[in-house]
């Protein structure tokens, strides 16, 4: 089931670190284009889709948009909802039984919360993942792809207390985003896919943003970089991880891994990310290094450790991780009650990809949760 949309919807895409928030809050700032906080939504309900069983069953699909609703990284996306009432409202407002129905109410009730706005937009870095899924919902939908160095993304996925546990982690799930996109950015065409530079956004916001809203059909707003003095980046920028959404944009966090990458990180990154990273036309200063087998296993081991360790520090995301713990849990609780069997299991993507947890958005594998045996904390 789809929805062709009045107004195309718009999704950036990226890899986490790349400048996707940023642009996320530009955009925000358009008087015709609402885009709220991360959802999340296609990379952990839309694969499972089939476990809320028959969705004409009131009671399925009220357990769909439920699930959905209060799945949020932040709560309803900060709408002043009443949290007793807003799934009756998304289900009776939803123009279709189904995930991209609900989805779509969702995004709509964002729109009528702020007065005057008819656009709807989503930013998730891993939608990356799901670009033929997003267009099977959403056939008019349109791609904003922005890419970074992505050594840069590295230095601030490895400082965050959301990203990879050492170097390997870094350019390992940089390549595999960049890699796996790249089929999607040559089979769509000009019209629902349009890429853009970390850095020349940046460094000519004004002349990236116009391109953009070429691209979009929209006129360009100068008052799109006062992003800053949004409610969403006045909130985000107070956050340790996104500090740099609360100053006007600049092009000082560009070429930031020469102060915090060592030459031998550049090496790994260029072993383990080079072909891609100089596919996209960025050089190294490094050439790649000859590391053994049990090196690089010992690098990923210690990357899923210190990821795990991490989830319960301080700043650590213990309380997003719980919720999406939970989600496979209802999964198992739902065919309990004999809702689904694995008869009606299609092993849609990435169910069994060696990084489906991952992409999926979780912050640490289970594997390593269960070794060191973190507890979930739901707020």
């Amino acid at each position: 089931m789809s929805l062709t949309l009045k107004e195309r919807p718009v999704f950036i895409i990226g890899y986490e670190r790349s400048g996707t928030t940023l642009l996320m809050a530009m955009l925000g700032c358009h008087p015709h284009i609402g885009i709220p906080e991360v959802g999340w939504l296609f990379p952990r309900i839309y694969p499972w889709r089939h476990t809320y069983g028959d969705l004409s069953v009131d009671a399925n699909f009220r357990t769909m948009a439920s699930e959905m609703v209060f799945g949020l990284n932040q709560p309803l996306w900060g709408m002043p909802v009443n949290p007793a009432t807003i799934v009756d409202d998304i289900v009776a407002s939803a123009r279709e039984r189904s995930f991209a129905g609900i989805y779509d109410a969702m995004h709509q009730r964002y729109l009528l919360e702020t007065g005057v706005k008819k656009r709807w937009g989503q930013k998730t870095p891993n939608n990356l993942y799901f670009v033929p899924q997003i267009l099977d919902c959403f056939p008019n939908a349109q791609f904003i792809f922005i890419v970074r160095d992505g050594r840069d993304a590295a230095a601030t996925s490895m400082s965050s207390a959301f990203g990879a546990g050492n170097i390997w982690g870094a350019a390992y799930t940089w390549h595999k985003a960049n890699d796996f996109v790249k089929k999607f950015r040559e089979t769509c065409d000009d019209a629902t896919w349009y890429d853009i530079r970390y850095e020349d956004l940046c460094l000519h916001p004004e002349t990236v943003l116009k391109g953009v809203c070429d691209f979009i059909g929209e006129t360009y707003e100068p008052a799109m970089l006062d992003f800053h003095q949004t409610p969403i980046g006045v909130a985000r920028g107070k956050q340790r991880d996104h500090a740099p959404l609360g100053s006007p944009v600049s092009g000082k966090h560009i070429g930031m891994y020469k102060k915090f990458l060592s030459v031998h990180e550049q090496e790994v990154y260029a072993t383990i990310a080079g072909a891609t990273h100089t596919s996209y036309g960025y050089e190294t200063d490094y050439q790649p290094i000859d590391l053994p087998d049990k090196e690089l296993a010992l690098m990923q081991e210690w990357d899923g450790r210190i990821r795990a360790a991490r989830l319960d520090g301080t700043g650590g995301h213990i309380i997003f991780e719980s919720y999406r713990d939970w989600l496979v849990d209802q999964r198992q609780v739902r065919k309990n009650k004999g809702i689904w069997s694995d008869a009606d299991d299609p092993g849609e993507f990435p169910v069994g990809d060696i990084d489906e947890e991952i992409i999926v958005g979780y912050r640490a594998w289970k594997q390593w949760k269960d070794h060191f045996a973190i507890k979930r904390r739901y707020d």
